[in-house]
């Protein structure tokens, strides 16, 4: 069974995004963008919601951004190796090769994906997560803590609720970004 893993950046308060909706807080750095890379490798399968798969389709759709290194090209090449799976009620078509649209957020059918995936699977988007989380099916939180502080905005991790998490290890870098695993605990 693959797991399930949820990836995002955020800032030391714990935002994805700041309260005007933008992330550009967090500078790429060869170390960490390569360590983003080598993480997704091991995945198969991303899950989006609508707007950050709008955002990483760029790297099926703008060719330009993989000619600019080596590090780009081998991050485009990543993103296009894996499935993707959108989650949107809005989008009726999409610019990317295999990629499939979904209305709804379907737990049993997510369960039924790890049961069959032979490589794990990540999810991204906060909302999308949030859900995933409260649904048990989150193997694993992977956040990359900028420091940085924007003092609001849209949290990396699901609100309104009490989440207790194990921490699973941990990885510093040289411009002070922070990789945290954890695992979400089941109430």
């Amino acid at each position: 069974m693959a797991k399930l893993i949820y990836v995002n950046n955020v800032s030391l308060d714990g935002y994805m995004e700041d309260e005007g909706g933008v992330f550009a807080w967090f500078p790429p750095d060869d170390e960490v963008f390569a360590f983003t890379t080598d993480l997704l490798r091991s995945a198969g399968t991303f899950l989006y919601g609508r707007r950050l798969y709008e955002m990483m389709a760029v790297w099926e759709t703008d060719a330009s951004l993989a000619a600019q290194s080596e590090l780009m090209a081998e991050f485009a090449r990543v993103w296009k190796a894996a499935d993707k799976v959108v989650y949107s009620t809005t989008l009726s078509e999409v610019p990317t090769a295999a990629t499939r649209v979904e209305r709804h957020f379907d737990p049993a059918a997510v369960r039924q994906l790890k049961a069959a995936a032979d490589r794990d699977i990540t999810i991204g988007g906060a909302d999308l997560a949030a859900q995933a989380i409260r649904a048990g099916l989150v193997d694993e939180c992977q956040l990359l803590v900028w420091p940085t502080s924007v003092g609001g905005g849209k949290s990396g991790l699901p609100t309104g609720g009490r989440t207790d998490y194990t921490l699973l290890g941990e990885r510093r870098f040289g411009n002070g970004v922070v990789h945290l695993r954890y695992r979400p605990l089941v109430r």
